[in-house]
């Protein structure tokens, strides 16, 4: 068997170069105590005068899509799968409708929790906005973080801001991950508001916080935007009485503008195919690519498949 490179694959000495420069950056990224882990490629034709071409943006935040907007990137991701929909929509951070397409969703089930302290009182989000309540609330230590999109729809549906908060006298503090529920547990903090509860809210419910309900008619509200309700199940958290409407924050969309042509796509979708088995996937791998073109709750295709990705999917039997 020849290898790769007597195979004349990366014979070209610019593709070895290019390829010694991606090795060094995947293990860079796989180092622990390397912090600066997130990664952008932009590729072109060599030569110094040539343009870059291609960008592709291991994002996550919902900054990233003015940047595939602008035609800046054209491969990015994003968590949760919500912000698409918004985009598509033109509602919340965007000005106008951006059209986004889904190349594929890297399955992840999630929700967000609106947690706060029992000693306050509250039972619902406008009890906040009614008492006008000085919440000390805490909130992830990222300002492009998803929540913080999440968390400004949801209170202005409602009729109130962050801001609004900080103005009756509360604060917004923030915290890395997983949340520090020791604070709350202490009183110098009265809420918690994240997502990915599975790592803190058993220790939440224990330190006297409870998650916040969403009523049915804030719910329909959010989901008229874009955004998608879901459930913290009792029985998945011993310490809740009951379920409790919140929020969905599933989802990791690799995604395109729709205007990206057909060719530039399926190319995409046969180089994931191509490493699937070299991307870890829960420890086991490979990546379940016949889970990751299809409308489930951990892969909510909020906006469309691209065309080209979905014939490509199909052609290879990932879509029936």
């Amino acid at each position: 068997m020849q290898s790769h490179e007597s195979s004349g694959r990366f014979a070209n000495p610019a593709v070895t170069r290019s390829r010694l420069v991606l090795e060094m950056a995947y293990e860079l990224t796989a180092e622990p105590t390397w912090l600066p882990n997130q990664a952008r490629v932009d590729l072109r034709q060599p030569g110094g005068h040539k343009p870059w071409e291609f960008s592709l943006f291991g994002s996550d935040a919902p900054s990233a899509i003015d940047l595939v907007a602008r035609g800046e990137v054209q491969v990015a991701i994003v968590n949760p799968a919500e912000p698409l929909a918004l985009a598509e929509r033109g509602i919340g951070p965007f000005a106008e409708p951006v059209p986004l397409r889904i190349i594929t969703v890297i399955p992840s089930y999630d929700q967000f929790a609106f947690a706060v302290r029992e000693h306050t009182g509250l039972t619902s989000l406008a009890d906040i906005r009614d008492q006008r309540f000085p919440l000390k609330l805490s909130m992830r230590d990222r300002p492009d973080h998803s929540g913080y999109l999440i968390v400004k729809q949801v209170l202005s549906a409602l009729g109130f801001s962050m801001e609004d908060i900080v103005a009756w006298g509360g604060e917004v503090r923030v915290h890395g991950f997983p949340p520090d529920v020791e604070a709350a547990a202490r009183g110098e903090v009265d809420a918690i508001f994240d997502e990915a509860v599975d790592n803190w809210l058993p220790r939440a419910l224990g330190a006297g916080l409870r998650p916040l309900p969403l009523d049915e008619p804030h719910l329909r509200s959010l989901e008229a935007v874009g955004l998608r309700r879901g459930v913290i199940a009792a029985a998945e958290y011993p310490g809740l009485e009951r379920d409790v409407p919140t929020l969905d924050f599933s989802g990791w969309p690799v995604y395109t503008h729709a205007s990206v042509p057909d060719p530039v796509v399926r190319v995409c979708c046969a180089a994931l195919e191509a490493c699937k088995d070299r991307i870890p996937w829960q420890g086991e791998g490979p990546l379940p690519l016949e889970r990751m073109c299809v409308d489930a709750p951990d892969t909510p295709l909020t906006v469309p498949l691209h065309p080209a990705a979905e014939d490509f999917w199909r052609e290879r039997g990932y879509l029936s």
